[in-house]
């Protein structure tokens, strides 16, 4: 089960260089922000090309056309998006990008690499960005999180049972770790199930769904998407499961499921 959430709004107030007000490329620049995070990736890489005219924003500019068209290729699988996205990252030289950019960098070498089916690689560069400040992500976080989460899963799915264990065994601790500094992060929320339903341990899962569920409303959301993430997988995944390995009639446990929705929903 795999959230995968787009990396919006990731690129909103990155600092760059402005030679005057009215310099036009910045404003192209900015417009190429606005447009990815208003999801419009085509209009975003158009406008970051109007961008990379002037040498001083080039890397920047590139910068958000290799995120739009990672993000283009995640909704279409088009190789030339992805092979796009990757000449874009390695042709900008990263020095020359504000802080948060180089973040952002390495989340798109991330997301390259996790496209490409290496997610050994690409779990590890996100994890370099989690264990940043905090502060430096904002709201960037929960998104790489849940990259990171989704490539460390990928690789678990081709390990030995051993290896396996291990590896979803770190993604329950991480996700705890993050709930107890932050409470209302939906992806931990839903990372601490998936994890435990991993690693096997179903009823941790089915007890991490239910304290999800209650806690959903901690969200700026109320809980609307982390809830509707829950109940896909516990009822296309953790209810089934828990059915074979108890031998317990699946339509019990989706009663209980549903009873327990029903006395905490609001």
């Amino acid at each position: 089960m795999v959230r995968l959430a787009v990396l919006l709004a990731f690129l909103a107030g990155v600092g760059v260089p402005v030679a005057a007000a009215d310099d036009r490329t910045t404003a192209d620049l900015a417009r190429a922000r606005q447009l990815y995070n208003m999801r419009d990736f085509a209009g975003a890489v158009t406008a970051a090309e109007a961008a990379r005219k002037a040498p001083e924003r080039a890397d920047s500019a590139n910068l958000i056309a290799a995120r739009a068209l990672l993000e283009r290729f995640r909704e279409s699988a088009s190789p030339d998006d992805l092979t796009s996205a990757r000449e874009r990252l390695r042709s900008l030289s990263p020095e020359r990008l504000a802080d948060r950019e180089r973040l952002e960098y390495v989340v798109g070498l991330g997301e390259t690499l996790y496209f490409e089916d290496a997610p050994g690689s690409a779990a590890q560069l996100f994890e370099s960005v989690l264990d940043t400040p905090p502060a430096s992500l904002v709201d960037g976080r929960d998104r790489v999180l849940d990259w990171w989460a989704s490539a460390v899963e990928s690789q678990a799915r081709s390990r030995p049972e051993v290896e396996r264990q291990a590896l979803y065994r770190g993604v329950r601790t991480r996700m705890r770790e993050e709930l107890a500094t932050r409470p209302d992060s939906t992806t931990a929320a839903y990372w601490v199930v998936a994890a435990a339903r991993g690693q096997g341990d179903l009823p941790g899962a089915w007890d991490a769904a239910c304290a999800a569920w209650a806690r959903a409303t901690l969200a700026p959301d109320h809980g609307a998407e982390l809830r509707g993430d829950l109940d896909r997988l516990v009822m296309r995944a953790v209810i089934p499961e828990r059915a074979r390995t108890t031998n317990q009639a699946p339509e019990t446990l989706l009663q209980e499921w549903a009873a327990f929705k029903a006395r905490w929903n609001r």
